[in-house]
């Protein structure tokens, strides 16, 4: 926007007011060139004086989009309502945003992130429609309708965004259905380049767009503004997947999957869906680049966003040179960042000289600009003199962009004290990032040291982690080998997060809080095993996979955790305990998979080995197991046999959850040998004893079974909110086969009250993220599909169930619980 520098500008807590005419092409079109004239030339006069009203300055105008300022948010309201009203019986409509905040007063005029969310606001209305943001409406009396918390398509934290009067719009154009992270510094600059890439993307025929360039060029940065700002042209979502943890090249596609909320078939999960998925940091995983040209032919509405230091070299892709800044784009990064840290900075005349010593690169000049907490312009110019024209060894060989950005970050370095050098390489150990807890037990780390790091960009802070952008890992990973101290620091890694797997096991089960946790630290988990298999440590590796294989099928990483398990199963052939827990898990997450042979086997020697160790919990889970893979076989009268003995086990040791699981087994077993009424006490029980143990994921499922006699009975309201009930607990707890299970047990109540449609969307939903996940749909589930298709089927024709089908295909499981809990019945 251009700027016009006023004396007059209101300072201190301001609200900026933004205005932008809806349709104004449209407009053109039906008004013609000179009534259109007439009308712009009527809406600016309504505007300037209504503004001017009520205190408002003018700050910009460009086209027919205006930005005022006003020193108090009341004033500003007014001015929106005036406005609005003189408008609403004219051909023009105007869409208006306001927010509130304390912005810098330059002499180039605001500074700081206010305006640009005020910006935002305005043009994700409608025309008619008046935003306000939460800082504005906590400045005002007037009752104005909350429409929830939105992300802004510049990426920044979700917004409550509030609307001025009663009317009727459109849903806001904000960011929906994506995982696009919060970038750590505002997005200035590169407004030419972001046309550039938006363009790209959007350009007919071009579906892989690949960002490329050294570390430190912005283009992360560059990637997500464009993600977001290209995400109205997919319906289906905008998604990011982050690679720079990741070692391995099968994993890509894997974490593409977990991002989406499928974690295998990712082919078939987006099929024709219309979506963008960004790859970021793909230079170390290039041999997964086939994978990319695969899915886009299995896909044909799905888009790439890649960055990657080189290309990709894969048919179809575009190449995209992510360039340093303009200079003049870099003098004014490096006023903002220096003045995140010092309010009162002004650019002088070294400012100018010290971006082009640093080729006007983001992420160097990121890290020059902390330095004006302690330095001058002039001073850190007299650095960076004396520091690049040293480079030595393998440096000198890199291009001079990557050369410069290395010496930055060297002088960066060099500038820490001892106590903050030595942290800085010890925290490149971990991989995707840490707690402070794990900071301080593996890396002797102190909070005022690691603030440090963080106050000087070389360490970043969110959601109570701290990590490092990937390029200065990179330069900390040198500087742990040089130290020394990398062996026993990979030790202490793996030992610490082998502890930590032990402590969240017999938690798993139970607790949401233990399952996100390792979530968080799956990266760093992935590291410790890498670390371990490396280093031929076959028995603490095995002791590591064991309790995941327990994570891993609970959150569906089945395909991984399969793969983990055989690989230290495979190297450490000991007769151990840690043996016997990797083999059940291996056996469940095979039973899960669908492979009923691989589960017996590994169960069966999960068992031996257990009796070999009189340790009768194993031997009652292994039994369990067995009992699966039986019913899983159709072998009933042998699996309630098994069952009966892992229940009475259970009992006996007094672990209530194993009891509740083999119960709800066994009257699996009753209900498929006929015996309904032992079913319904059986489970009855369970209900019970979940309740008084506080079991929420049992008690989840002994109300999904009791739902379907309540139903029978006729008493359809009742049937729904239990399944609703257990469904909610699911999705709290957020495991993927209990909410599928709920699904299924609502289809069928759909289906009983005339909601047919409905009905076949949950099945077909359900029945297609079982494949995405690489999970087998098991016996009683496929048999309450069936019933819940049979009933909607004698209601819908052949189109109308075809149409149905299709919905419920290109539901996420997220929508598909919407649909759920969401749907009326019909009186």
């Amino acid at each position: 926007m251009m700027r016009s520098v006023r004396r007059d500008l209101p300072s201190g807590t301001v609200t900026f007011l933004f205005t932008d005419v809806e349709g104004s092409t449209r407009l053109l079109h039906e008004l013609g060139a000179e009534g259109y004239a007439e009308a712009l030339a009527e809406h600016r006069r309504v505007i300037r004086e209504a503004c001017a009203h009520h205190d408002g300055v003018e700050v910009d105008t460009q086209g027919d989009a205006f930005f005022f300022a006003f020193p108090t948010a009341p004033g500003a309201i007014s001015a929106a309502e005036e406005m609005t009203e003189a408008l609403a019986s004219g051909p023009i409509q105007v869409r208006i945003g306001l927010h509130t905040g304390t912005p810098l007063l330059a002499e180039e005029g605001y500074v700081g992130g206010d305006v640009h969310r005020a910006a935002r606001i305005a043009a994700a209305g409608h025309g008619g429609q008046v935003l306000v943001s939460s800082s504005t409406a906590q400045l005002v009396e007037l009752e104005l309708a909350d429409l929830g918390e939105h992300r802004l398509k510049d990426l920044s934290a979700p917004e409550r965004i509030y609307q001025l009067g009663d009317g009727d719009f459109s849903r806001l154009a904000t960011l929906h259905q994506t995982n696009l992270p919060i970038p750590a510094t505002p997005f200035l600059g590169r407004e030419r380049e972001l046309d550039e890439v938006v363009g790209l993307v959007s350009q007919d025929g071009s579906r892989l767009l690949t960002l490329t360039g050294p570390g430190g060029t912005g283009k992360t940065w560059l990637a997500l503004q464009a993600a977001g700002a290209s995400a109205e042209r997919y319906p289906q979502g905008v998604f990011w997947v982050a690679l720079s943890p990741l070692r391995d090249p099968e994993l890509v596609l894997q974490s593409a999957s977990q991002a989406l909320g499928a974690k295998n078939g990712l082919a078939e999960h987006i099929g024709d869906m219309r979506l963008l998925l960004l790859f970021d940091n793909f230079e170390h995983l290039l041999p997964a680049a086939s994978g990319l040209a695969e899915l886009l032919s299995s896909c044909p509405n799905l888009e790439l966003l890649v960055t990657s230091r080189e290309p990709l070299h894969v048919s179809g892709e575009q190449e995209y040179a992510v360039p340093p800044f303009a200079h003049e784009e870099a003098v004014d990064f490096f006023a903002a960042r220096a003045r995140a840290v010092d309010a009162a900075f002004e650019i002088d005349e070294a400012v100018p000289e010290i971006c082009r010593r640093l080729d006007d690169l983001p992420l160097a000049l990121e890290l020059a600009a902390v330095r004006v907490k302690a330095l001058t312009p002039a001073k850190i110019l007299e650095r960076l003199e004396e520091r690049l024209p040293l480079l030595t060894g393998g440096a000198r060989d890199a291009p001079e962009r990557q050369r410069t950005l290395r010496a930055t970050i060297e002088w960066s370095y060099d500038l820490l004290s001892d106590e903050e050098q030595g942290l800085f390489a010890r925290l490149a150990v971990f991989r995707g990032g840490c707690t402070l807890e794990a900071a301080e037990a593996i890396c002797e780390a102190d909070i005022d040291t690691l603030q440090s790091l963080v106050d000087k960009s070389l360490v970043r802070y969110s959601n109570e982690r701290y990590w490092m952008l990937e390029t200065i890992r990179e330069y900390a990973v040198e500087q742990l080998e040089a130290s020394g101290e990398t062996d026993a620091l990979r030790r202490r890694h793996a030992e610490w997060f082998l502890a930590l797997a032990e402590e969240a096991y017999p938690h798993l089960t139970q607790s949401a809080e233990w399952l996100h946790r390792l979530d968080d630290e799956h990266d760093n988990l992935r590291a410790a095993l890498d670390r371990l298999e490396a280093a031929s440590e076959p028995q603490l590796n095995l002791q590591l996979a064991g309790p995941l294989g327990r994570f891993w099928y609970l959150r569906s990483h089945v395909v991984e955790g399969r793969r983990r398990l055989e690989t230290a199963l495979a190297a450490d052939l000991s007769r151990t305990a840690p043996r016997a827990r990797a083999l059940t898990n291996a056996a469940t997450i095979a039973l899960r998979g669908g492979d009923t042979a691989a589960a017996k086997s590994w169960a069966g020697e999960a068992q031996l080995i257990s009796r070999e160790l009189d340790d009768a919990w194993g031997i009652a889970y292994a039994r369990y197991l067995l009992g699966n893979a039986l019913a899983t076989e159709g072998q009933w009268a042998r699996a309630q046999e098994t069952f009966e003995e892992s229940r009475r086990a259970f009992r006996e040791l007094g672990d209530d959850h194993n009891t509740l699981i083999a119960t709800r087994a066994l009257a699996w077993m009753h209900e498929e040998l006929g015996d309904v009424e032992r079913y319904r006490a059986l489970t009855e029980e369970n209900l019970e004893l979940a309740r008084a143990t506080g079991n929420q994921r049992m008690e989840a499922r002994a109300l999904k079974a009791l739902a379907q006699f309540v139903l029978e009975e006729g008493r359809i309201g009742d049937a729904l909110s239990m399944q609703r009930e257990a469904l909610r607990i699911d999705v709290a707890f957020g495991e993927f086969y209990g909410i599928a299970l709920d699904l299924s047990g609502v289809a069928m109540t759909f289906a009983a009250t005339g909601r047919g449609q409905e009905s076949v969307e949950l099945v077909s939903s359900v029945q297609t993220l079982h494949v995405e996940k690489g999970a087998a749909i098991p016996s009683y589930l496929a048999g309450d599909n069936d019933k819940a298709i049979t009933m909607a089927r004698a209601e819908l024709d052949e189109a109308a169930f075809a149409e149905a089908w299709e919905r419920g295909r290109m539901l996420t499981l997220d929508e598909a619980v919407a649909l759920a809990l969401a749907t009326e019945l019909d009186a």
